[in-house]
């Protein structure tokens, strides 16, 4: 059996646990064994369920939350609403989602450190306080990067049955909800700040509307990037999508400005076949910028909205 897979950020190479996969085990003797990870940041020894964790990633901590998972460090921004339980506690405050404190990393000796997208680039330097990971997810496979991140961090930290349950979950509700968009249309998906907007196709952060959820694209060949492409509302009105997913960065990072509500409030907008349909839909601004819907909960809880807007407009 070979777990070999092309762009995962994270695969598990451990003899004893490729042996429990194909046996479909989950035993205690594996607990106590170290487990060996390639990762974006190369390949890394990890102790089995280790206890002094930091996590600077806030789609990793969603996943360990929902595996029951406790930590000692979190990012030192205000956590988003889905994870309003790490706003207070006693948690170290270990840096931003980009910068790390590399004092307070050195003080508190982690087991574990767990990276993602925004402080990729500072793997080199945080490896050197304790073991650690970059999960972040490859944008071209989002779903598959969910799944095997959690079923990674559901090994590493004996919470293999609990990690099983939610992949299994996500992909039952993924397959719904592919139903419910097949047939019905074309969309766009925007991002709005500062008045403006930009737009997102396949391939991108924001992409697994299309490529994971089955939405099919109202425009082909939109430029490929992490800033999208700039888009005006007379580009809106000739795609003439079915549906338009709009997402509002500035409530996202809590930044005054014009609402996306009230942006999308006029005739072009309104002269679109999802205007006149009433298929504008608005999404979770956390859940898709801060989140990215990289964690395991957050992408279920995207799944779950998106299967009720579709229910609903049947």
């Amino acid at each position: 059996m070979s777990l070999r897979q092309s762009r995962i950020p994270a695969r598990i190479s451990s003899c004893l646990l490729v042996t429990a996969m194909m046996w479909g085990l989950s035993s205690p003797a594996l607990a106590a064994a170290d487990i060996k990870v390639t990762h974006n940041g190369g390949e890394t020894q990890v102790s089995a369920n280790p206890q002094n964790v930091v996590v600077l990633d806030w789609s990793t901590l969603d996943t360990l939350a929902q595996l029951g998972v406790q930590v000692n460090g979190i990012p030192s921004s205000n956590p988003p609403e889905m994870l309003k339980q790490y706003r207070d506690g006693d948690f170290v405050r270990a840096g931003s989602l980009f910068e790390p404190d590399f004092e307070a990393l050195k003080n508190t000796k982690p087991d574990l450190i767990i990276l993602g997208r925004r402080a990729q680039g500072k793997f080199e330097e945080v490896s050197k306080f304790g073991t650690t990971l970059d999960l972040t997810p490859d944008p071209k496979d989002l779903l598959g990067s969910v799944e095997r991140n959690t079923l990674l961090l559901g090994e590493i930290f004996g919470k293999q049955d609990k990690a099983a349950e939610l992949t299994a979950e996500l992909k039952a509700s993924v397959a719904e909800l592919k139903k419910l968009t097949a047939g019905r249309g074309d969309g766009l998906l925007v991002l709005t700040t500062g008045g403006r907007m930009a737009a997102f196709g396949p391939g991108t952060r924001f992409g697994l509307i299309h490529d994971v959820f089955g939405v099919e694209e109202a425009v082909k060949d939109l430029k490929i990037g992490r800033h999208g492409q700039s888009v005006s509302f007379e580009f809106l009105l000739e795609a003439d999508p079915d549906w338009l997913f709009v997402m509002d960065r500035d409530a996202a990072i809590g930044r005054e400005g014009t609402a996306a509500a009230e942006l999308m409030d006029n005739e072009l907008v309104e002269a679109t076949t999802a205007g006149s349909k009433d298929q504008i839909v608005y999404l979770d601004p956390a859940s898709w910028y801060l989140l990215d819907n990289s964690g395991i909960g957050v992408m279920q809880k995207s799944v779950d909205e998106l299967i009720k807007v579709f229910s609903a407009a049947r």
